[in-house]
């Protein structure tokens, strides 16, 4: 139950996508640089992306809460991650 509750925040909040990417180095850094900075993150899409395999027809997509958005883009600017950013 713990879990439940723990994992519901993202049910809750209006969420914006920051970056889209398959490559799970990158995907890890994202993460942890945002968990660092104390910044929620969800990765969307990442069982459907492991399903179609190597075709990258589905991105992984990490979103952040719509009010953690700017905070979350300034800290990729800051990390040289700029060029990941979805501006839409």
């Amino acid at each position: 139950m713990k879990f439940a509750a723990r994992r519901s925040w993202f049910y809750l909040t209006p969420m914006r996508d920051l970056v889209a990417t398959n490559d799970p180095i990158l995907l890890s850094y994202l993460l942890a640089i945002l968990r660092e900075a104390g910044i929620d993150a969800f990765v969307f899409d990442r069982n459907m992306s492991s399903v179609q395999g190597s075709l990258g027809a589905v991105t992984q997509r990490v979103s952040v809460p719509e009010d953690h958005w700017e905070a979350a883009k300034r800290l990729l600017i800051e990390a040289d991650l700029g060029q990941w950013i979805l501006e839409t």
